[in-house]
């Protein structure tokens, strides 16, 4: 996958991309980054990217030249007329989610684009962009923290990026629950112990408690999500359990 960004400060994502997994995602050709300060693009000798907004107002708002020059340059159609999914940190836009995050890690190239100052023409939302994405509902000085964390979450989720395959199927959220807790030695840490189910060896029982554990922790930190889960038998069964033993 190739990854752009355009913004005004491109040194944000230094420490960032060339860390941890995704640094790993790039040594292992899984994932390419490219940042581009989309002030080179402006079209005046003074570089200005933002002006006053028609009508009046607080802020500056940015201008539509430098990001549709930009796009024009980046985010050029692929040979077969497919374009990359060009997306808007803002927000307005919709809540990102494990969901989305899959969607996008089926794509070839990902371009990001991280506003700053009061808001961004409309044009550039309504003629230059595919997606608008907010990573929850407050107010950052800039689009690079939520590309970021959409990046992070994008890419961990490409095959042979993690080390165990498994790991992004298990993730809370991929499975529409929480995930279940995890445990490691010593067995007894100050008189805390672990489950006894964990050291049975059964591996049939192992996954039942995972699986209602999961759900435990869902019901009891995140209860909306089983408004769209579709709860099997056994795990309607387990339901109750814990429904009962919460009373």
């Amino acid at each position: 996958m190739r990854i752009d960004v355009l913004t005004l400060f491109p040194e944000m994502f230094e420490g960032v991309l060339g860390s941890s997994i995704l640094k790993k995602a790039a040594e292992k050709k899984a994932a390419e980054y490219h940042t581009h300060n989309f002030r080179e693009f402006s079209d005046n000798k003074h570089q200005s990217v933002d002006d006053y907004p028609y009508g009046g107002g607080a802020g500056m708002v940015l201008k539509p030249q430098p990001i549709f020059d930009a796009l024009e340059q980046i985010a050029a159609p692929t040979l077969e007329g497919k374009k990359p999914r060009v997306i808007l940190l803002c927000p307005q836009g919709e809540r990102f989610t494990q969901k989305k995050a899959e969607e996008l890690a089926r794509e070839e190239q990902l371009v990001f684009v991280c506003g700053h100052y009061e808001g961004y023409d409309e044009r550039i939302r309504e003629f230059a962009v595919t997606d608008e994405i907010s990573i929850g509902d407050f107010v950052l000085t800039g689009g690079e923290l939520g590309a970021m964390v959409i990046i992070d979450s994008v890419v961990r989720l490409l095959p042979g990026v993690l080390g165990n395959e498994d790991s992004p199927v298990l993730d809370s959220y991929s499975s529409g629950l929480l995930e279940h807790p995890h445990y490691t030695r010593p067995a007894d840490f100050r008189g805390m112990k672990v489950p006894d189910v964990l050291l049975s060896g059964n591996h049939k029982h192992i996954e039942e408690w995972r699986q209602k554990e999961s759900l435990r922790r869902t019901f009891e930190r995140r209860p909306d999500l089983l408004d769209s889960y579709e709860l099997s038998p056994a795990e309607k069964k387990w339901l109750d359990e814990i429904k009962s033993e919460n009373r």
